[in-house]
């Protein structure tokens, strides 16, 4: 009986990553993947990954919730950006149990998004905010539940992060890139909004619902759900340029699957790759299975998930360059393949989570110095 409902949850993966496929060039014209997309992500499980099982949740491992990302991602990286979102149950588990109730009392696939930054000042009033301001990146925020924006306190506190229905919010669609253009990243605009005090909360605070997931250091997580959306565009990337090496081309010339610096190159960014997801995984596992042992995650396992993040987002990068590289002037063409997922993994190695600054914080914890604030 397990058999046949991993067997089903399988065909139904396959199914989605096949229209993701087809679809993928209507994500990019529309500039963000659509509300029945969004369905159809639920269904897999994606946005009740990390919802509290007391809410009928997956209770999904962070191993198990990445390896679904990095398979949509493969198929495209917009619909993998958009799906990692998922994880976002994982900061609403702050929000008051009560807040919580209300919030998963139609199911627990509930998809949020937040345009968080820059923070915005807000009116403290009787009872909440009055929210006004304008943010930016957004991501999936055209098929969300529920929209979250960053607001300072004022009183000296830390950053809330006030939870709004779309009805509320304006999108001021303006993603205009050349990269990711399917993930809808726009702008948010509030405009005179009250937000109860019970529909805002910390971005990083301590659950209300006490579940292992809940444990996982959050802001690094954030960096893993999207640095992982690089392993998927990776993968796509070198098994077009596999296709690509048993062609002949225009020119004469020989195959590139007879080529030594095609072949050379090709292993050596399979070799990078696969080192990279392997550290990747290694670091997420040894943080879960911490956590599993009731003894926390340590500061050392906080730096090394954002280490083996921001070096998995690189990694990935670097094995698109490759296959582009080798694949000469059929690659230049808007329409390849290997054009847009170069244009993707390069928009993924530009997050504020992923830069270089990663290593430095990672290299300051292993030697003992101070890191820069806020990365662990």
């Amino acid at each position: 009986m397990t058999i046949q409902i991993k067997d089903q949850k399988q065909n139904q993966l396959d199914q989605v990553l096949t229209e993701i496929r087809a679809r993928r060039e209507e994500f990019e014209q529309k500039r963000h993947v659509p509300k029945d997309m969004i369905a159809q992500l639920k269904k897999l499980g994606v946005y009740s990954a990390h919802s509290p099982r007391c809410f009928d949740g997956d209770g999904s491992s962070p191993m198990e919730f990445l390896k679904l990302i990095e398979r949509i991602s493969e198929a495209d990286g917009s619909a993998g950006w958009v799906a990692s979102f998922g994880s976002a149950a994982v900061y609403l588990a702050a929000l008051p149990k009560e807040t919580l109730v209300k919030l998963y009392a139609n199911g627990p696939n509930v998809a949020f998004a937040g345009g968080l930054f820059p923070v915005q000042p807000a009116k403290r009033v009787n009872g909440g905010w009055v929210v006004n301001g304008l943010w930016k990146f957004a991501s999936g925020c055209k098929g969300a539940d529920i929209l979250g924006v960053g607001i300072g306190t004022g009183e000296g506190g830390k950053p809330l992060t006030a939870v709004l229905k779309p009805e509320d919010v304006e999108i001021i669609e303006n993603w205009e890139v050349i990269g990711m253009r399917g993930t809808g990243s726009h702008d948010l605009r509030v405009k005179d909004v009250f937000v109860p005090d019970e529909w805002t909360f910390v971005r990083g605070g301590t659950p209300t619902i006490a579940e292992p997931i809940s444990q996982f250091p959050s802001i690094a997580y954030a960096a893993q759900v999207l640095a992982v959306v690089n392993l998927g565009v990776a993968r796509a990337a070198l098994d077009e340029i596999t296709l690509m090496a048993g062609r002949s081309g225009i020119t004469g010339a020989p195959k590139m699957a007879d080529r030594a610096y095609v072949r050379i190159s090709v292993a050596k960014a399979e070799a990078r790759l696969r080192s990279a997801r392997a550290f990747f995984y290694e670091a997420t596992e040894s943080a879960w299975e911490s956590i599993l042992k009731g003894e926390g995650v340590s500061a050392d396992q906080t730096s090394t998930l954002r280490l083996a993040a921001a070096h998995a987002a690189r990694e990935g990068a670097s094995a698109v360059q490759s296959a582009y590289l080798l694949a000469g002037t059929s690659a230049i063409y808007d329409g390849h393949p290997l054009q847009r997922y170069l244009r993707d993994a390069m928009v993924v190695t530009q997050h504020a989570f992923l830069n270089e600054s990663m290593y430095d914080g990672a290299g300051s914890i292993h030697l003992g110095a101070p890191p820069m604030k806020g990365f662990i």
